[in-house]
């Protein structure tokens, strides 16, 4: 997933925003949706993604971390997801060097 946001430890980092690139990992038990193949027993990628969506583009976080917990909490509070890893990149980092990306990856269970 990618998202126009406005996340940073600097002011212009968040009054400029920047492209975050997320992935996230989902935990479940597939078992039912599986064998009934029915929706109604699986998680909706689309309230996720959307929930991701409202999470990293209303959310102004000074750090990575906030808005992994952020987003993984929220997530966490769906019925059916057991765990979740979230995975932010973040391309333009104010440090010196070449660096093509910074990446957090937290993972929470319930």
């Amino acid at each position: 997933m990618v998202f126009y946001a406005y996340h940073g430890v600097f002011d212009y980092e968040r009054e400029h925003g920047q492209r975050f690139y997320v992935d996230v990992e989902l935990g479940t038990d597939m078992k039912e949706a599986g064998e009934l193949d029915d929706l109604n027993f699986a998680v909706d990628y689309t309230t996720v993604y959307k929930k991701v969506k409202e999470i990293a583009e209303t959310y102004r976080c000074k750090l990575l971390e906030s808005l992994a917990s952020n987003i993984s909490d929220e997530l966490l509070k769906f019925d059916r997801i057991d765990s979740v890893t979230v995975r932010i990149r973040k391309p333009a980092v104010p440090i010196p060097g070449q660096i093509d990306y910074v990446q957090l990856e937290v993972t929470r269970r319930r």
